[in-house]
């Protein structure tokens, strides 16, 4: 859409589906402590240090999930400009994407520990503040099972299906004060809102936020900007809402 401004033309764009905000994107490698090496990217805002990074955790690898499984790229996409937040995504150990082929093979949540690890140290290692881990679905059990064991900020989980996540990782996370928001589908295939109360009933600080309507692989835009628009209140919530239009 054109729009005249003083004479001058400014282009304004419908923020929806795969629209690519301005922002400077990198190829990384992440080389993790058991020798494999790690394809990912990192987008980061034009013109100055993010106030915050948002490292992601993809779904399932034997399910289809990798690091451009559609909410992680939308929030790569969008979110450096709109809200100021770099976001690093990666394909854990044995994925494969357009990025390309990640080291190794998948570890059953298990290796992913090394993973997890390299995707931290290396945000680290570029002077990245605030460090917050997005899990969806299997990345959520990543998440919880070994975020506490770093230097993070908090932690956003999306659809978490809580199979491989212990009740002594939960309790860990219910003794830490780091703040922790679960996003849950109302018609998620493994974890719906009653059940996730009582699965996250030992965590008191734990933010429930439950989607209606909404599925496990938050499948269209109206649910990709609730979760983006949740994503951005719990981190930078100066910049929420998210807009719905960009003006170049």
């Amino acid at each position: 859409m054109l729009v005249f401004v003083s004479g001058a033309i400014a282009v304004t764009t419908e923020i929806r589906s795969d629209v690519q905000l301005p922002s400077l994107r990198e190829e990384i490698t992440l080389q993790t402590a058991d020798g494999l090496s790690l394809v990912g990217e990192l987008a980061l805002p034009i013109g100055g240090q993010p106030m915050a990074t948002i490292i992601t955790l993809h779904p399932l690898p034997t399910h289809g999930g990798f690091m451009d499984s559609h909410i992680l790229r939308k929030a790569a996409n969008r979110l450096p400009a709109l809200a100021n937040i770099a976001v690093l995504r990666f394909n854990t150990r044995g994925t494969a994407s357009a990025r390309g082929t990640s080291d190794g093979s998948f570890g059953e949540g298990v290796t992913e520990r090394y993973d997890v690890a390299a995707a931290v140290d290396f945000a680290k290692q570029r002077g990245l503040k605030n460090i917050w881990l997005m899990g969806w679905s299997f990345g959520t059990e990543l998440t919880l099972k070994y975020g506490l064991e770093h230097d993070i900020a908090g932690a956003i989980l999306l659809s978490p299906p809580l199979h491989r996540t212990s009740e002594h990782e939960l309790s860990a996370w219910a003794q830490n004060p780091k703040p922790l928001f679960a996003l849950i589908p109302e018609h998620d295939d493994y974890l719906r809102p009653p059940e996730a109360a009582l699965r996250f009933a030992s965590i008191p600080h734990l933010q429930l936020i439950n989607v209606a309507g909404a599925k496990h692989l938050w499948v269209g835009e109206s649910a990709t900007k609730r979760v983006l628009d949740e994503v951005v209140l719990a981190i930078n919530p100066q910049a929420s809402p998210l807009p719905e239009f960009w003006n170049e």
